[in-house]
């Protein structure tokens, strides 16, 4: 996201779904269909001259996220997006054909972020390990704005091991564990008090070893004379918001820390060399927690920050409410 006078970033990517018009960049959600999910079933033709359930156009998915057959992180949601709005009505029913199942008993909750987006988190991080499934059995099921579901999907992916970084702001150091032990201690430098970083606990959406960085393309300026302008390519980049957090390397900071304090326009900054080993450490739904910031909380819908809600903010959120996984 960005640095401070011409130091940072901010991704100039058009991805579609979670990602956006994003800042420090980004990369795409993967659409609900080829690799990322198995159609399990088609609509059937009845015999009956009536059908059970008024024809209408199909309901259907954009996204399911995490892709089937990956490896993410503690904090990583289920996400599904769908292709048009479900109606409050629906949701409850929606809800119950959207199963979870997992290697073992893990209690949690949907909960709808708009009309688009329903996302189902653990009550607390996911264990490391675990095998989840996710059956969409969505045929016949009514988004209650007149379409129908026409088939389902299926979702497999593994939770790995417990990577976790928590940032201090005010302190200039970011602690990485691995499964509970402390693998490292970096140093860095997050936003200044113009543009500061986003609190909260954030999991990873994706890595890219490289990303264009404009100021241009999240609002900060425009003109090329401004002491906020930045047109730059920057590696080892960790994405953490939709609106452009990152954590990553800056030209414009290359020794971040307490010493020189540099301020970025949002992002973390770290060393070339911290950043590259940093990169080489997280996954997708990676949890890093940032404290310290004056901004407050990023907002739960802004990527996966799915746990900066308290249970019972998430379950206000839910039609169906809480429950836990069936056996997989």
């Amino acid at each position: 996201m960005g640095r401070r006078k011409g130091g940072i970033a901010i991704a100039l990517v058009t991805v579609a779904t979670l990602m956006g018009a994003s800042a420090c960049g980004g990369g795409g959600g993967a659409k609900a269909s080829g690799s990322d999910a198995k159609i399990v079933g088609k609509a059937s033709a009845t015999a009956s001259p009536t059908p059970t359930k008024p024809a209408g156009p199909p309901m259907l998915l954009d996204t399911i996220m995490p892709q089937a057959g990956t490896t993410v992180g503690v904090a990583m949601p289920i996400s599904v997006i769908f292709s048009n709005p479900v109606a409050s009505s629906a949701r409850a029913t929606v809800e119950k054909h959207l199963k979870v199942s997992a290697s073992q008993p893990v209690a949690g909750a949907w909960h709808w972020m708009g009309d688009r987006r329903a996302d189902w988190r653990p009550k607390t991080f996911w264990p490391s390990g675990t095998k989840v499934k996710v059956d969409a059995d969505l045929t016949g099921v009514s988004n209650g704005n007149g379409r129908y579901g026409v088939h389902g999907y299926t979702h497999t992916f593994t939770i790995g091991d417990d990577v976790r970084a928590d940032v201090s702001v005010t302190g200039h150091t970011m602690k990485v564990t691995r499964n509970g032990k402390l693998e490292r201690t970096l140093s860095i430098n997050a936003g200044s008090p113009q543009f500061p970083t986003w609190d909260g606990t954030m999991a990873v959406i994706d890595k890219q070893p490289k990303v264009h960085m404009t100021s241009c393309s999240v609002g900060i300026s425009c003109d090329k004379s401004s002491p906020n302008y930045y047109d730059l390519t920057l590696p080892w980049d960790i994405h953490l918001t939709q609106s452009g957090t990152y954590v990553h390397y800056s030209t414009g900071d290359p020794y971040p820390g307490s010493g020189s304090a540099r301020g970025s326009h949002g992002c973390v900054h770290l060393s070339m060399a911290d950043a590259k080993w940093f990169y080489g450490q997280v996954k997708q739904g990676d949890p890093i927690t940032i404290t310290g910031s004056p901004r407050g909380k990023a907002p739960a819908d802004n990527g996966y920050a799915d746990f900066n809600l308290g249970w019972s903010e998430w379950l206000a959120g839910s039609a169906a409410g809480e429950q836990t996984t069936a056996t997989l």
